[in-house]
């Protein structure tokens, strides 16, 4: 019994790792493309790290693998890959329709935004008080 329900939380945990891991991909590919990374000299993967962090605080559900967040992680990561996509329009009507509509889009998107910024005012401010001490 305790088997089978050790393979059953397995099985449950395998897809929600991959959703997670595929919104850091989106999110990993999305800071190596930022000019300020590059600028500021900031490791592509600390920020992804921060940001997937920080935007996942605001995110539906209630822990990592709530389903809720589960399904916000598979909308962040299609929201974020839409300029690769093949027909814009039809991915931003389908990302309207995965959120709930526009309004709940625009915050998704401003989540995320906000959450790039504060990375940013977070690494900034570090590698400022580094340069103090030296």
């Amino acid at each position: 019994m305790k088997k089978l329900l050790l393979v059953s939380l397995i099985a449950l945990l395998l897809p929600a790792c991959a959703d997670k891991n595929q919104y850091e991909q989106a999110v990993l590919a999305q800071m190596e493309k930022e000019q300020d990374i590059k600028d500021y000299k900031i490791t592509p993967e600390y920020m992804t790290d921060c940001v997937v962090e920080k935007s996942g605080e605001n995110m539906p559900g209630v822990f990592p693998f709530d389903p809720a967040r589960l399904t916000a992680y598979r909308n962040y990561t299609k929201m974020l890959s839409m300029d690769t996509s093949a027909d814009p329009k039809k991915t931003l009507e389908e990302l309207r329709t995965a959120f709930g509509g526009g309004k709940e889009l625009a915050e998704a998107h401003t989540n995320f935004t906000e959450s790039l910024m504060e990375c940013y005012s977070v690494v900034i401010a570090k590698s400022e008080a580094e340069a103090k001490k030296e």
